[in-house]
């Protein structure tokens, strides 16, 4: 028998249960080796998820969410989560696959990418998407996996910081420039207002189609008010902050845009941009430069301990990529989303 044979036969890969106490041991290596992988990636500047976090993501009612763990002996060395929408691209699944750097090259992300396979073929889903990464300067590590697996690039995503505390001038100068008489920002530190959540829910929605996709293979999700209002609710108990601003035009009185931040325990001096939005309808007043400049002023005001906002964005998206050079961000990282139709190719 060859050693790679040797090495695939001599990993044990089994589920993981996140929300099982018994089990904590093994979900906090099981989570310790997605960060250990961002380490190897960016250093001090990886994107890390904490446990309890990642707990009110399998709590959601939205998506199935499968642990898989690969061990060597005692020790963890591959991790998986297979993500598969229930409310709407039922029809997709996606993975989260991270190797210990020291394992490489033996067999385990091979083993952990035919689990994560398998399971999305048991719900029958026919599309699988997964991201790899790197940082600016580097090369994608992944590529070669990824292509000879049969995934091809759907989607490149720049990776970027905004600095703070950054010029409060500029950002109360960007806000109040001419063009946008008719919109109103408001804001709301960790707990949405209620009023909100109708039209929070409607841009919501609009996020899934109206940002660039590129050639993903998605639908647009389903939202309401009801879904956002339990979205919110993990994140606050998972321990995230949430800083919000939103653009509400003041003819109608509906909210037309939105730009969030969010901030993990694990790491206060971050800021994580998440979704940014303007309806097709309300562009050409630079609204997402206004909604993002209001924002990182009460970032700074609320939560001063915010050393630097992250982001990503599509690098199709030509509008709101020169937004945020204009808020000072700089790129230090790419992405792509592999994507791949099951049954179209077999492995090498």
């Amino acid at each position: 028998m060859s050693d790679a044979l040797d090495t695939l036969d001599a990993l044990d890969v089994r589920p993981v249960d996140l929300l099982d106490p018994d089990q904590e041991s093994a979900a906090r290596d099981w989570i310790g080796v997605h960060a250990a992988v961002q380490r190897d990636l960016f250093g001090d500047r990886g994107s890390v998820w904490t446990l309890e976090e990642i707990q009110g993501f399998v709590r959601s009612a939205d998506k199935k969410r499968v642990a898989v763990g690969a061990w060597r002996g005692d020790d963890l060395v591959g991790a998986l989560e297979v993500h598969l929408p229930l409310r709407d691209n039922q029809h997709s699944a996606m993975l989260w696959l991270s190797v210990l750097p020291s394992a490489r090259g033996r067999g385990v992300g091979s083993r952990l990418l035919a689990e994560g396979e398998r399971i999305a073929a048991e719900h029958d889903r026919t599309t699988l998407l997964v991201e790899s990464e790197w940082a600016d300067g580097q090369a994608d590590t992944a590529e070669a996996f990824a292509t000879a697996r049969g995934f091809v690039v759907a989607q490149t995503v720049l990776r970027s910081e905004q600095p703070l505390p950054t010029d409060r001038e500029a950002l109360r100068a960007a806000v109040e420039a001419a063009g946008a008489e008719d919109y109103a920002f408001e804001s709301y530190v960790d707990e949405m207002p209620e009023d909100w959540l109708e039209d929070r829910a409607v841009l919501q929605q609009r996020m899934s189609t109206d940002a660039p996709t590129d050639e993903l293979d998605i639908e647009e999700e389903d939202w309401d008010a009801e879904r956002l209002r339990a979205s919110l609710a993990r994140t606050r108990a998972s321990g995230r902050r949430v800083v919000e601003t939103v653009a509400r035009h003041v003819p109608s009185g509906r909210l037309v845009g939105f730009t969030t931040v969010a901030v993990s325990t694990g790491e206060p001096d971050l800021g994580y941009q998440q979704d940014t939005l303007v309806l097709e309808e309300h562009r050409g007043h630079a609204l997402g430069l206004r909604l993002k400049a209001v924002n990182a002023q009460l970032l700074m005001d609320e939560l001063p301990e915010v050393r630097a906002i992250r982001t990503w964005n599509a690098a199709s998206n030509d509008h709101m990529l020169a937004v945020n050079r204009r808020l000072g961000y700089a790129v230090d990282g790419y992405s792509r989303e592999w994507q791949k139709h099951l049954g179209e190719l077999t492995h090498p």
